[in-house]
């Protein structure tokens, strides 16, 4: 006899089957695990004053789809390998304890192609002073909509 509140059983194989199928999926579409540090973002507006200012900028590269910050060399979006060797060559051209800046702003971090390539590759190389400009959501929310510098188009 069966509960009148019970599932069926076919049901209950289902979810079963289909929960790990869920986080599997899930584990698929998500980027590799971060491969920075909390000591590695950047503040949008620290990097505004320091343009604004004008003092002591840092080397910043544009490594997504266009560079708006200004000061940013675009080496665009490193998830291709002819930007990424384009990023290791502009690099090798800098001291290991240069300042550096990078960003994308293509969309969420979680799901960025070219974020964790950029900071793979500078680990790689040995460079020691590098910064994540932290837009967690993409560059219009994280940095125009808050009026920080563009450069005009």
């Amino acid at each position: 006899m069966q509960l009148k509140n019970s599932k069926p059983a076919s049901q209950t194989r289902l979810i079963r089957l289909l929960i790990p199928l869920l986080f599997l999926a899930q584990k698929t579409i998500a980027q590799n695990p971060i491969n920075w540090t909390p000591e590695q973002l950047m503040n949008p507006s620290e990097l505004s004053t320091i343009l604004k200012d004008n003092k002591q900028v840092p080397v910043i590269y544009c490594i997504g789809p266009g560079a708006i910050i200004p000061h940013s060399k675009d080496v665009g979006m490193v998830k291709e390998a002819e930007n990424i060797k384009l990023f290791k060559e502009e690099l090798a051209k800098l001291p290991k304890d240069t300042q550096i800046v990078i960003y994308c702003g293509c969309c969420p971090y979680e799901h960025c192609p070219n974020v964790r390539p950029a900071i793979q590759l500078l680990k790689e190389m040995k460079f020691s002073n590098f910064k994540l400009l932290d837009l967690p959501h993409n560059i219009k929310t994280d940095w125009i909509d808050k009026g920080y510098p563009i450069e005009k188009l």
